[in-house]
Parts: structure tokens; sequence; C-alpha cells
């Protein structure tokens, strides 16, 4: 770079700060509290854009401070060490900042090459004010834990996953979308087999403290958090069970006679440690708990743990499922459950949509609401992450207004996101996706303008990670042979100009010129 390119350069960023402070110093002095209601909204949106912008402007100028060895010219024994006298602050902050920048900043090499971002799409959010810095710490956590042995394709489709979802919710739902996104990454080979995980399952009762309160730890099994995870959905709902509230549901679990001798002989062949004994324990009892009937039902169906599987699963015996409760469970534990189980078989349609189940009542059915756990998998509301279980039947058309109880108008909401759903100021809608549209007959939620000013109505893709995944992955090759074929087309039109120079130049000196002579150097 010329001297004169960098004065420029210094002078455009100098005006650029001033601009900036004056902004800043009009907007601190600005009268707030003539405002309206949407205008402090809409301020508060554009200064948080503002700011992640500013953000990513210091990342980079974090890097240019690696990359000269500003820290060591100025005696300071790490970047960290040289953020925190140069700008007051925190060892933390500024080691998260330095971590931020290694992800998201273009570096260079000896050449002076650039190096794309470790986290290209995340950088490109923050850039844009998309994303703040809580969304790029979640996202690199995630991507930290990625299993050795992933290939490129599901790296890079895992972190476009995480930074387009990032972009619509907050940092706490990015982490809970990458743990599942993590299970469904891992459920080709990579999580701990059978084996492994038998030998880590245990539950600890520790001893009773002074309090009066016992302390448990321990591991569950997926088999055994699906089946707890019912009955915590029926029992710990807000008003159930409750000790100050002599009229709250109560459910209780009737003792069984046991067969002492039977018990002994299987005392001797134990070799089970005292913490598999108990972590057994807990998954019998809970086992016989939900095939007793005494739980009644919840939400209008029996209390029991529902597994969605489909035909190329049970075929395969391969990946992972989710239940109605969240929960993930390995395709093994569940075809083992399955054994016992009374199943349902759902039809669906080639967009996963299922089939008409219609009803003249205003309540869904048991079997409809069946059909929307293994369709839907949770509350529809992009960026909730409630489970199935947690849900209540919604009527995209409301019942007051003409729809009708049919399976094409219901889907499922959580009670709070269902609470969403008026007319009045904050208000969502909900509305069936057209035929034409990639998300056909997925429900599609719009927010009120305060969260989304263009109101562009999205679907929930959180319980469908499998789908998300394989539609990216589709994508990313796509775009790879597009990327590749332009390659090759580039080369070929370089080789035929080159070529074609040839013939033109042997033209001039009396060689034949024929009607073929422009694509004389042509590449198949």
């Amino acid at each position: 770079m010329s001297s004169n390119d960098a004065t420029r350069d210094s002078h455009q960023v100098e005006q650029h700060l001033v601009t900036l402070d004056a902004a800043v110093e009009r907007l601190l002095e600005a009268g707030l509290a003539t405002l309206s209601d949407d205008a402090v909204v809409d301020t508060l949106q554009r200064l948080e854009v503002s700011l992640r912008k500013a953000a990513a402007v210091g990342n980079r100028l974090v890097i240019e401070a690696v990359e000269r060895s500003i820290p060591g010219n100025l005696a300071c024994r790490s970047v960290n060490e040289f953020l925190i006298h140069t700008l007051r602050i925190s060892g933390g902050d500024a080691a998260a900042r330095v971590k931020r920048a290694r992800k998201t900043v273009v570096w260079h090499n000896l050449s002076g090459d650039e190096l794309e971002p470790a986290l290209p799409d995340t950088a490109a959010a923050l850039t844009a004010g998309a994303i703040g810095t809580d969304h790029v710490r979640a996202i690199a956590q995630v991507m930290r834990k990625i299993p050795h042995g992933t290939d490129t394709d599901h790296i890079d489709v895992a972190e476009h996953i995480l930074a387009d979802a990032a972009r619509a919710t907050t940092p706490e739902d990015v982490t809970t979308i990458g743990l599942h996104l993590l299970a469904h990454l891992a459920a080709d080979g990579n999580a701990p087999d059978e084996r492994d995980r038998k030998r880590m399952r245990g539950l600890r009762v520790g001893k009773q403290g002074a309090d009066l309160m016992t302390p448990i730890s321990g591991l569950l099994d997926p088999e055994a958090r699906a089946l707890l995870e019912p009955v915590l959905a029926k029992l710990a709902r807000p008003g159930m069970n409750n000790p100050d509230d002599p009229d709250s549901p109560v459910g209780d679990v009737d003792s069984a006679d046991l067969d002492r001798v039977a018990l002994a002989k299987a005392a001797a062949r134990d070799t089970r440690t005292a913490v598999q004994r108990n972590h057994d324990a807990l998954k019998t009892g809970l086992r016989h708990l939900l095939s007793s009937g005494v739980l009644g039902s919840h939400r209008g169906l029996p209390v029991t743990a529902i597994i969605t599987l489909s035909v190329r699963q049970i075929e395969e015996e391969n990946g992972i499922v989710t239940t109605a409760s969240g929960g993930i469970l390995p395709i093994s534990d569940a075809l083992r459950m399955a054994e016992k189980s009374h199943p349902v078989l759902a039809l669906f349609d080639h967009r996963g949509r299922p089939l008409h189940l219609g009803r003249a009542k205003r309540l869904a059915t048991a079997d409809q609401r069946l059909a929307l756990i293994a369709s839907s998998g949770g509350c529809t509301r992009p960026g909730c992450d409630a489970p199935a279980s947690m849900t209540a039947v919604h009527h995209v058309r409301e019942w007051r207004d003409g729809g009708r109880t049919d399976i094409d108008n219901l889907d499922l909401a959580c009670d709070h996101c269902h609470a969403l759903i008026h007319d009045g100021p904050g208000g969502w809608q909900t509305r069936t996706s057209p035929d034409d549209t990639d998300n056909a007959g997925r429900t599609a939620w719009t927010a009120p303008k305060h969260i989304d000013p263009g109101q562009k109505p999205r679907i929930n893709r959180r319980h469908h990670l499998d789908e998300l995944i394989a539609g990216a992955l589709e994508h990313a090759r796509a775009r790879r042979e597009a990327e590749l074929r332009e390659h090759h087309r580039r080369r070929s039109g370089a080789c035929g100009a080159t070529g074609g120079w040839h013939r033109q130049a042997r033209d001039s000196d009396g060689g034949d010129n024929d009607s073929d002579g422009d694509r004389g150097g042509d590449v198949p």
C-alpha cells in the first residue's frame, strides 16, 4: 500500500469516527421522553444493529493489532493484556473479544492472501448487525462440540444453520438448537454406543442434610429420560401437586407387593453397582407407572412416552428420534421400547403433513393430536422449542371465524405461544402456507410489527432439524457443483480464447479460413 493510500484511509477513518462521536453526542442530548411507543421500539432496534456493527469493526481492529504485532511492540505479553490496558476492560471481556475476532474476521497468511473466517456465516450476520456478540459466543461453543470425524459438508451446514437461526432468536435458543443439532450430527456413529451408555448410567441419592434436603445426581440413559419426561410433563405442570394448595390436583402411584424369595435369588445374581441399581429402579418404576394408567390423560392423550418413527428408520435401524417431550433417543433404544408399545400408523403426504382427519366439534380427537405430534413435533411458533407434550391443539383459522377441526386446519402451540395469537397490539397471526411455496401445508406465524417490521410469515424448523440439515446439505452440494461448473467454464473460455488467437494468427499468415474458425479453440 502506498503512503498516499494509507493517508487517505487514515483520513476517512478519522472522519467516520468524528461523525460517529457527533451522532452519539446528539443522541445523548436528544429528548426521548416525547417519543411515541413505536418510536422507542424502533430506536432500540436500530441502535442495537449499529452497536453490533460497531462490534464487528472492533473485531477487525483486534486482528489488525495481532497481524502487525502491536501488542509486542508495546511490551505487552499478549493481545489480551494489550486490550486490558489500552481499553481498560476486564480480562474476561478481553479474552471474549479475542476469541470472537479469531472466529469472525478475515486473516492473512504470510504471503498476504486472505483466509476465510472460521465462522463465515456468523461473521456475515454480525457484520450486518443481525446478531450480537452473545450469539457469536453461543455458535462458537456449539461448533467446538461437533464430534471429531464429522465431514466438512456437515460442519459447514451446522454453522450455516446456527447463524441463520441466530438472526431470528436469542443466544440461549441458539444453544438449545445446537444441542439438538449435535445429536443429529452424532447419529451416524459418533455418539457413545449402547455399551458405553450402560457403563455411564447411574442415579446417586446423597445423604440427607441438616436442612432435611437430599441431593440427587447421576446420568440417565436415553430410554430412562424418555420415560421420565412425560411423567414430569403431567405432574410438574403449573398448579399440579402444589403443597400450599389443598385443592391442587394430585397424581398418586400405588405400591405393589414383591416376591421376597425371588427377590433374594435375584440379589445373589446381581453384579450391578449401587448407582446402577438406583438408575434401573427408577426406569422400571417409571415404566410401570406409565403402563398402569393411574396418571390418566395429559392434554387429551394417555400419559406415556410418544415416539415417532418413520418406516425408513425402522428398516435401516439407524439415526435418532425425538420424543413428544423433546428428548432424543438412539434408534436402537426406540425400537426396544416399541416392542412393548401399542403402535399407531399415521400416513403423511410427500411434504410431511398428515392426511385428512376431520371433526365437526371444536376439540381435536386423540388421533388428530397423535398425527400432529408426529408431523410437527412441538410448538410451531418460530423460536419456540416447547415439545409436543407441552402444547395444545391450535386452530390455524380460529373456530370462531369458521375454522373447522380438520387436520389441515390444526397444529400445535404451547400455552404461552397460544396466548400470543390475538388481534390486539402485539398479537401474532397464523396461517397455512400455500401449496406453491417450499413450506406448503405447514403453519406459518406472522410476528407483530415491533418484532418484525416486515411481518414476513415464518415457520418453526426447530423440531425438524433432520429436514433442515438434509436441505442445507443439498443446497451446499448444489452450490459447490455450480462453482465447479463455473470454474470449468472459465478454464474452457480461457483455453478457447487462446486457441482462437492462434487460429487467427495462423489465418493471417495465409492459412485456410473456414466458417468454424471462431470455434477453433473450443474445449469440449
